[in-house]
């Protein structure tokens, strides 16, 4: 049986799930006690349109050999994509209270022995990319119709190993290949932040024009506002054409703001990670959940 791609939903179910979305990652880690809030908030409209809009896939079959793979290189960001393999329906949503526990299936970084739907182990940062590489010239050798992506973090481009898959991928062809680079602006520490930056932190890459630096290496760049769901489903369409005759991979650079959603959490560097107050968990549902209830 072949996966098809989901029925896109409308802009209006889409927030409502990455609302949604971001609610269950604040009131999750609270309740855990630890975890990360700003890249999980700024991923989170993209994660929600790749499982609710883009991937093929089936959650009944999370190993279908047919489907498309999803790596979070970011792994730190776990709880972003467990909430949406929750709403997606791997598992229960009452599930993600057991976020970081010993004995749980949601670890702090996703364990694809652990968890449905993880299909790559991350948490080091920068190797994401590389097994995603990986995979898509294992489905072009196997003749297996499957699209690969991967989500990294502007700051994990620092890692030297990151630059190896950008420098080689091109050379194998692996237009079935796609990266996302979540440029939310901000890392957990930083230098202070200049006129040009756009939050309390000078930006990782701020200061490096990466498009042109993607393109350089044979990479097809695609530069969207990461929070417009017409802009992130127009830069999915144009991998997804591209994918099996272009022989080039894609890189969707999506500029979004860490911490987004929430006015304590937005833009603030030391809401990389947090555990938020009772008093902030009441700000942030206020903020984010339109109708006063979680559904």
């Amino acid at each position: 049986m072949n996966l098809t791609p989901p029925q896109r939903p409308s802009t209006d179910e889409l927030r409502l799930l990455a609302d949604t979305g971001r609610w269950n990652v604040i009131s999750t880690v609270a309740a855990s006690k630890a975890g990360h809030i700003g890249g999980p908030l700024s991923a989170m409209d993209l994660l929600v349109a790749l499982y609710f809009g883009q991937l093929r896939i089936d959650p009944a079959q999370p190993r279908h050999p047919e489907r498309d793979r999803f790596i979070l290189s970011k792994g730190h960001n776990a709880i972003a994509l467990y909430t949406v393999l929750a709403q997606r329906g791997y598992f229960p949503e009452s599930e993600l209270a057991s976020f970081d526990h010993g004995d749980s299936r949601l670890q702090g970084h996703p364990d694809m022995k652990l968890t449905p739907g993880v299909d790559a182990s991350t948490g080091s940062l920068g190797q994401g990319l590389s097994a995603g590489a990986g995979m898509a010239l294992g489905a072009k050798r196997r003749g297996l119709d499957a699209h690969t992506w991967v989500m990294l973090g502007d700051g994990e481009l620092g890692e030297g190993m990151v630059w190896e898959t950008v420098l080689s991928a091109p050379r194998f062809g692996l237009d079935n290949l796609t990266a996302i680079v979540d440029v939310n602006g901000l890392q957990q520490y930083g230098w202070p932040a200049g006129e040009s930056d756009r939050f309390d932190r000078s930006e990782p890459l701020g200061h490096v024009d990466l498009g042109a630096v993607f393109t350089g290496f044979g990479w097809t760049v695609h530069d969207i506002d990461g929070h417009d769901f017409t802009a992130i489903f127009d830069a999915f369409d144009a991998a997804e054409a591209a994918r099996n005759h272009a022989g080039r991979p894609s890189v969707i650079l999506a500029r979004t703001a860490k911490g987004r959603g929430v006015s304590f959490t937005e833009g603030t560097y030391t809401w990389h990670n947090g555990v938020a107050t009772e008093e902030q968990l009441r700000t942030a549902k206020a903020e984010l959940l339109e109708k006063g209830e979680v559904r």
